[in-house]
Parts: structure tokens; C-alpha cells; sequence
């Protein structure tokens, strides 16, 4: 009886074992529940995100490692139950002799054969939880596999693009260069055809004191051209406009196609403003005339696709100052060859 009562002692701490384990098996389940979570969350932001090139491959990197972690994490507890598992076994073994030499008791021997049915059932139950958690980490190994494939073809691909990149830049660079070299070359040849040009132009308005040369522009003053305060041009003025026109159209003819050239004419006007229906500011005035000069150069026979009108108003004078000499320099028109 006294042995008797040691086997149900033995029993009852059994018994508080078996709900430890479940809390084990539990928290298991939850764990490859969580991994698997994870990794189809890494899954969805791979394909979505895999242009981004290095934050992609953070994120990636930073996915491995935990992948890599979680997994140690399972392996242990998976080690942990089969160390369990070898318990029980001996365990078993331990009941199974005890069994043996109980045989002639009876009462003793029909309880110990029912815990070692209940024990064999545990442990094939147990073995077969045992198998399904070592399926999944199996799982868990070839996805994290093929992760690490998939940033490294990433990589690759990465790779190859900056190596066509840098190529696509070095081209940009040499058709640059060579840009630079042709615009060089027609800047030298327009400013050859702008000095044949103004020579022309000396030539044809060398009698005149109120037209002048200064820098690279042909300037007329207002006077030449325009009534004070109107932008509808002279007999004069048509005169002076007429023997532009034919040296440009002769310019025209002369400067090679592959140049793009454009006959720039700027209207200004002094500092006095004007206020009038027809023209609110001087920035109207000054553009109303730059555009009459235009437009009667194209009823000359000047190409309207060379010709380019523009007005400054009074913020851009040739000098500073308000005597009426200087007032009258600062009214002008000028006339800049210039390439697109």
C-alpha cells in the first residue's frame, strides 16, 4: 500500500507537467503563426517596393536578419521539446520495468498498464506536433532561401542599371562637348557676319549724326523713328527702316542655314511716363514701337521667323541723369544680331 501510494504521488506531478507543455505547444503555434505573418508582409513589400534600389535592399537586409533571429528563436524551442520528448521516453522506460517487476500485483499492475497507454499516447501525439513544427521551420528555411535570392538578382539588377547610368552619363558628357564646340563655332561665324553687318549699315547711314553704334547694337533714337509719344513711324523713319530691311535681307542670304539667327529689336523710353488711352505705361509704348519696327521689316521681305520685338520701358537707360540731351539718348530703338 505504501508503494502504491508512491506511484500516485509519482502520477499527480505528471499531471502538472502535461499543461506546461501545452503553454510550450502554444506558444509555439503562435510564434511560426507570427513568422509567417512577417514573412508574407516582407513578401507584399518586396514586389511593391522593388524599384527603390537602396532602401529596398535595407529593408531586405533588415528582414533577413530578423527571419534569421525568429528562426534561431524556433530551432531553440524546437531543441527544447525534443528534450522533452527524450524525458518522456525515459520516463516511459522507467514505467515499463517497473511495470515488469509489478506483474504479480494485480490492482497495481491494471493501474500502471493504464498510465503507460496514456504516457504512449502522449508521446505519439507529441511526436507528431514534434514533426509538423519541424515541417514548418523546414518551410520557413527554403522562403528565407529564396529571399536571399531574390535581393541578390535585386542586386544584380541594381548593379547593371547604374553600369548603364554611368555610360548614359559619359554619352551626355561627349554630346555635350561636341554641343559646345558647334555653338563655339557658329557664335564665331555670326559674330564675323554681325561685324559685316553693322559695316553695312555704317555705310548706309553714314550721314546720319542721330544713329549710332554702341557695343554690339545698331541704336536709333526715338525721334528718328516716331512722333513723342505715338508709336506709328515716320516718313523719315520708314526711310531709315527701309535701308535696314535691305541689309538684312541681304545678311539673310548670306549666313549659312545651320545658323540661327535672330534680328533683335528693343524699345525704351525715358523717365517721363506716359498716361494715355492708347498707352497706359511706357512698357506698352516701348513694345508698341519695338513691334511696328518689326512689322513693317516683314513687309520688306525679312523673314518674320528672324525677327524678335521687345519693350524695357524706362528701366534699362543708356545713361543717368534728367537733362533733356540725356533724356533724349535714353528714347531709343536698337537692333541686336543675335543666335537663339
Amino acid at each position: 500500500m505504501a508503494f502504491s501510494r508512491s506511484r500516485r504521488g509519482g502520477g499527480g506531478g505528471h499531471d502538472l507537467f502535461w499543461p506546461g507543455y501545452v503553454d510550450v505547444l502554444s506558444t509555439l503555434l503562435m510564434v511560426v503563426t507570427f513568422l509567417l505573418s512577417i514573412f508574407m508582409v516582407a513578401q507584399f513589400y518586396i514586389s511593391q517596393e522593388s524599384s527603390g534600389k537602396d532602401t529596398v535592399l535595407r529593408r531586405l537586409t533588415r528582414q533577413i536578419a530578423e527571419l534569421t533571429n525568429l528562426l534561431s528563436l524556433e530551432k531553440g524551442q524546437g531543441k527544447a521539446m525534443m528534450d522533452e520528448l527524450s524525458a518522456l521516453q525515459a520516463n516511459l522506460s522507467t514505467l515499463k520495468s517497473d511495470n515488469e517487476r509489478l506483474t504479480g500485483l494485480a490492482g497495481a499492475g491494471g493501474e500502471k498498464d493504464a498510465r503507460i497507454s496514456a504516457l504512449t499516447k502522449e508521446l505519439a501525439d507529441k511526436s507528431s506536433l514534434s514533426n509538423e513544427a519541424q515541417a514548418k521551420v523546414d518551410l520557413l528555411n527554403q522562403q528565407l532561401l529564396q529571399l536571399r535570392r531574390q535581393m541578390a538578382a535585386l542586386q544584380e539588377a541594381i548593379g547593371a542599371a547604374e553600369s548603364k547610368d554611368k555610360e548614359s552619363q559619359a554619352r551626355i558628357a561627349d554630346l555635350g562637348a561636341r554641343l559646345n564646340v558647334v555653338l563655339a563655332k557658329q557664335v564665331q561665324e555670326l559674330q564675323r557676319y554681325r561685324s559685316d553687318f553693322f559695316g553695312r549699315l555704317r555705310e548706309l547711314l553714314r550721314d546720319r549724326k542721330d544713329i549710332r553704334v554702341v557695343g554690339d547694337r545698331f541704336v536709333f533714337e526715338s525721334e528718328v523713328l516716331f512722333p513723342s509719344g505715338q508709336a506709328t513711324m515716320t516718313v523719315e523713319g520708314l526711310g531709315a527702316i527701309d535701308q535696314l530691311a535691305t541689309a538684312i535681307v541681304e545678311l539673310e542670304r548670306s549666313i549659312p542655314r545651320e545658323i540661327d539667327w535672330a534680328l533683335q529689336v528693343d524699345g525704351h523710353t525715358d523717365i517721363r511716363r506716359i498716361a494715355s488711352p492708347q498707352f497706359p505705361s511706357n512698357w506698352e509704348l516701348s513694345s508698341a514701337r519695338a513691334t511696328s519696327v518689326v512689322k513693317y521689316l516683314i513687309t520688306r521681305g525679312v523673314p518674320p521667323k528672324r525677327l524678335v520685338a521687345a519693350g524695357y520701358g524706362e528701366f534699362q537707360p543708356l545713361e543717368e541723369g534728367t537733362t533733356e540731351e540725356v533724356l533724349r539718348r535714353n528714347r531709343r530703338i536698337e537692333l541686336k544680331l543675335t543666335n537663339r
